[in-house]
């Protein structure tokens, strides 16, 4: 009998043992997560939207898992009764020069066949009475959920399934013994005949644990939210998005409707001082010691400082925050925001400094390392289990 290891209890984590029990029932799956709850880290803190698969490049896992992750995401709440709602959303341009990259995303969202439609103000206003823009792009397929809820039903299937999942066992070793390998942790010692890293933030460590030299490293970005006043919700109805830079993977700051009602607006993106990094006053200093030792982030740094110090002002400042918000619905103002929980984004950057734009898997001897998996990982995690157990040594 293999006895598969996943290595957390985030979303993929949890979509990865809930496939292996269904593609291999005859298997043990043990599920390792270091905190003392499901969903603790980037799922926990995530803004809850199915995404559509606009952003990303034909042909890329991104692209194909997204849009598939989109239509399996909704279909699986419905039939596990979690509260679930394709509402669409409009990306927006504000100013003319916006027009061409607009365009341009439009063409790459028909060439991954999805559901769009270049729309112009009077008609983005039927969607967002509140917008201002010059022309908008609709996506049809766009939806909202708590990826939360989602966790904690992939979590009862797998158990129910004959899955065992321990909390507060952090990894600390992954070790040969004889024909196969154990996994030590601060909870004892687990047996593994496959490792399936889905660790996150800590993605690259394990990795290195578990003696296989990740491609690139992760770097922790901390992307800071407000909300809007509870009397001020009325102004957005859906999901507004500005036209993002193709030069970043961040979609700059939007506005989210989010499944109990709540808008959500954000987030910005800054270098996080920490693995979990949630707010500036977290400092750690072997997080601190990796980023400022890793040549990949002084490459990167070099190429955008411009663009980073952009993020930091409007992490310090809320009246900068409410005006980016405010080019897309210009009624906002700072008095309307509250604050909101922040949220840390492992993104890989390679040691030439450029950001690896696709998910990143890489596989060991009986081990597979999913190294970058930010948004859309959460709309595609039904997708991305599918793919890594099909791959998987039996």
């Amino acid at each position: 009998m293999t006895r598969y290891v996943v290595v957390g209890a985030g979303i993929v984590g949890l979509a990865v043992a809930h496939r292996i029990t269904l593609d291999h029932p005859d298997a043990r799956v043990t599920v390792l997560e270091k905190e003392d709850r499901l969903a603790a880290h980037q799922t926990g803190h995530n803004s809850g939207v199915i995404h559509a698969g606009v952003y990303y490049r034909p042909g890329s896992l991104k692209a194909e898992l997204c849009r598939a992750g989109s239509r399996s995401m909704v279909d699986f709440c419905t039939a596990h009764d979690i509260p679930v709602q394709v509402c669409g959303k409009l990306i927006v341009a504000t100013d003319t020069v916006e027009l061409p990259r607009l365009r341009a995303l439009h063409a790459r969202a028909v060439a991954n066949e999805l559901p769009v439609r270049l729309i112009d103000p009077a008609e983005a206003r039927e969607y967002e009475p509140a917008v201002r823009c010059v022309a908008a792009l609709h996506v049809a397929s766009t939806g909202i959920v708590d990826f939360t809820r989602v966790c904690a039903a992939l979590a009862r299937l797998a158990q129910e399934a004959g899955a065992e999942i321990r909390l507060g066992a952090r990894v600390t070793g992954v070790h040969r013994r004889g024909t196969g390998q154990v996994v030590t942790t601060t909870a004892g010692e687990v047996p593994a005949d496959v490792l399936v890293n889905c660790a996150g933030l800590y993605a690259d460590r394990l990795a290195r644990l578990a003696g296989v030299t990740p491609p690139a490293r992760i770097v922790p970005f901390r992307g800071e939210y407000h909300e809007l006043r509870p009397d001020r919700r009325h102004l957005v109805r859906g999901l507004v998005y500005p036209v993002p830079d193709p030069r970043f993977p961040f979609l700059g700051v939007h506005l989210t409707r989010m499944i109990d009602g709540a808008v959500h607006a954000g987030p910005n993106a800054v270098l996080a001082l920490a693995r979990e990094g949630y707010s500036w006053r977290r400092v750690v200093p072997r997080d601190v010691a990796d980023l400022a030792s890793y040549p990949g982030l002084w490459r990167l740094a070099g190429r955008h400082l411009r663009y980073g110090m952009v993020e930091v002002h409007r992490s310090l400042s809320r009246r900068r925050f409410a005006a980016s918000l405010a080019r897309l619905v210009p009624e906002l103002t700072e008095a309307d925001l509250l604050p909101s929980a922040a949220g840390v984004r492992a993104q890989a950057i390679a040691p030439d400094g450029t950001l690896v734009d696709d998910f990143l898997i890489a596989t060991g001897d009986r081990q597979v390392h999913i190294l970058n998996a930010p948004s859309p990982a959460a709309t595609s995690s039904l997708e991305i289990a599918r793919y890594v157990v099909g791959r998987l040594p039996t």
